[in-house]
């Protein structure tokens, strides 16, 4: 059999074509490619365009949070001084007018010069951060004051790229909706100086002890400086390498505002490197606790605010004290080892000066360590009296004083107060640590003297007369004269509880028309149950009555002097 041929089915093989090179197919069909990946990159940038403009469509700016928002209230001494602050941030907001131009321009300078034109956001920064969070470096700085505004204020620290692209769409449409001047100061307000200043307010107090309006030209300058490692810088005019290293970067500060032309040549020249406070503060700090607990009460009441509300409220509390008697006094209570006695009896020291007439509290030692003892003896300390209230024996007394003869125990500030009656021709004046409360500049509380007559005439004489004839007072000039004024002639008498070895209190008491000071001395020692404490005598050595008369004496002479 046969089988049929399929030769003539199979296709026939065609002769072999050359290879087109690669190149050469390239160049034919490049226009095409080219057409291609145009449309390609079209396309991606429409969406990425698009994507970005439906994002910052979409983008809300946050509010700020509250954390740094939150304002702390300040106390100053009569003077103005700064005395200590409460809240959880030393922050108090300040309007961009009251900061000086200098100040801003110096801020501008260090952080960035490109402020008043840019757009929100530096791209060059921008990518370097990007880099560094993709990569894991180390953080990346450079950013704009709005954006660190952004950052600090209104947004998380967190490190990704979502959290960096949202802070340049809202530092973008920040720009693009408030005004840069807007931007700069809600910046001041939040941007951390170190010393637990947030904001230039608090910055201005803790270097300079100055208010923002008052910063000069170097001292502008210096806190810009500070702004780029707060943390570090803090230490400046207390540590050498610091310091030295803060100037460099101060001066280059100053190079850079004279370029930019915000200060002339000769305002360059003449700019020397400023003093700062020195940091940390000292061991009176701690004392002065006593006062602002006090004052924040006494603040809170008046308002009819909670001590919280106080604390967070952006006040400035105007108190009574004189800050540098306040702490002349301490030192000097320090120098004179108020220290335990025998069997671990501790003496207590109290002090206490009120303006007769008027009932301003100008001194109040309560204690030598706020953080040991936060209870404040002068205030609530209850001093046996002993022949201390001997003089208003017999006397009538009216008011607050009513019932004064059979007090035990007084506390020095009120028994302070009754002598400051007496010094004040019987004119009773409810003692006060607070003169003025302010917010944002403007005045909310102003404080008003409460007096009522307690005391006739006769019955002033008969006082004073007592205390000179029993305990050996003397019509003596307690406190030099001052300016346009008479020298105020009082009344200084020693007295206490016990005597000899029995002594139990020493009181020294003396008062004129200008001052009446109270110092009480007391002691205790621990009780039988844990944490508790009992009196106890007075130890001997020193001599209780006579360190008690020294100290009024030496508190006397400062109050003279001041």
């Amino acid at each position: 059999m046969r089988l049929p041929s399929i030769a003539g089915r199979l296709p026939r093989r065609a002769p072999d074509r050359p290879r087109v090179p690669f190149r050469t197919r390239l160049r034919r069909n490049r226009g095409r490619l080219l057409r291609r990946l145009l449309v390609t990159c079209l396309t991606l940038v429409v969406l990425v365009c698009g994507g970005a403009v439906v994002a910052y469509r979409l983008t809300v700016i946050p509010e700020p949070h509250p954390e740094t928002v939150v304002q702390s209230t300040v106390f100053v001494d009569a003077g103005g001084s700064y005395l200590g602050r409460r809240g959880p941030v030393d922050r108090q907001e300040v309007p961009l007018s009251q900061v000086p131009r200098h100040v801003q321009d110096a801020v501008i300078a260090a952080e960035n010069r490109s402020f008043r034109t840019d757009t929100g956001v530096s791209p060059r920064a921008l990518a370097r951060a990007v880099w560094a969070t993709v990569s894991g470096g180390a953080p990346q700085g450079g950013s704009t004051i709005t954006q660190q505004y952004v950052k600090n204020a209104l947004l998380t620290p967190e490190r990704s790229l979502t959290r960096k692209a949202r802070e340049a769409l809202i530092a973008v449409k920040l720009d693009r909706t408030r005004d840069k001047d807007e931007i700069l100061e809600g910046y001041l307000n939040t941007v951390y100086f170190g010393r637990g200043a947030a904001g230039v307010r608090a910055a201005a107090r803790n270097y300079f002890d100055v208010a923002p309006e008052d910063l000069t030209v170097s001292q502008g300058a210096a806190l810009a400086a500070i702004v780029n490692i707060p943390s570090y810088y803090e230490k400046a005019g207390s540590d050498p390498k610091v310091t030295a290293r803060l100037r460099d970067r101060w001066e280059w500060v100053l190079d850079a505002m004279e370029a930019a032309g915000d200060i002339t040549g000769e305002q360059r020249a003449a700019a020397r490197f400023p003093a700062f406070r020195f940091y940390p503060p000292g061991g009176t700090e701690g004392q002065r606790q006593y006062l602002i607990d006090v004052a924040a009460q006494e603040a809170a009441d008046r308002l009819g605010i909670t001590g919280d509300q106080l604390a967070r409220g952006g006040y400035t509390v105007h108190t009574t004290f004189d800050l540098a008697l306040q702490d002349a006094t301490a030192e000097s209570v320090k120098d004179r080892a108020e220290g335990s006695g025998d069997g671990g009896v501790r003496v207590h020291t109290a002090v206490v000066g009120i303006e007769p007439g008027d009932g301003a509290v100008r001194v109040l030692y309560g204690g030598a360590d706020y953080a040991r003892q936060p209870f404040n003896d002068a205030v609530s300390g209850a001093v046996e009296a002993g022949s201390v209230l001997d003089p208003f024996g017999g006397v009538r007394l009216g008011g607050p004083l009513r019932g004064l003869h059979r007090s035990a125990a007084p506390t020095p500030l009120r028994l302070a107060s009754a002598y400051a009656a007496v010094a004040a021709d019987g004119v009773y004046a409810k003692p006060h640590t607070v003169t003025r409360i302010t917010r944002e500049g403007r005045t909310v509380h102003t404080a008003r003297p409460e007096t009522r007559r307690v005391l006739d005439g006769k019955g002033t004489f008969a006082v004073t007369a007592r205390a000179r004839q029993d305990f050996g007072g003397q019509a003596v000039p307690l406190l030099p004269a001052r300016a346009g004024g008479e020298e105020g002639n009082g009344t200084f008498l020693t007295a206490g509880a016990g005597g000899g070895i029995t002594r139990r209190t020493v009181w020294s008491v003396g008062y004129d028309s200008r001052l009446t000071l109270a110092v009480a001395l007391f002691a205790d020692r621990p009780g039988a149950k844990k944490n508790t404490t009992v009196p106890a005598q007075l130890p001997n050595d020193p001599s209780p009555t006579g360190y008690a008369g020294e100290l009024a004496g030496e508190i006397w002479r400062l109050a003279g002097g001041s």
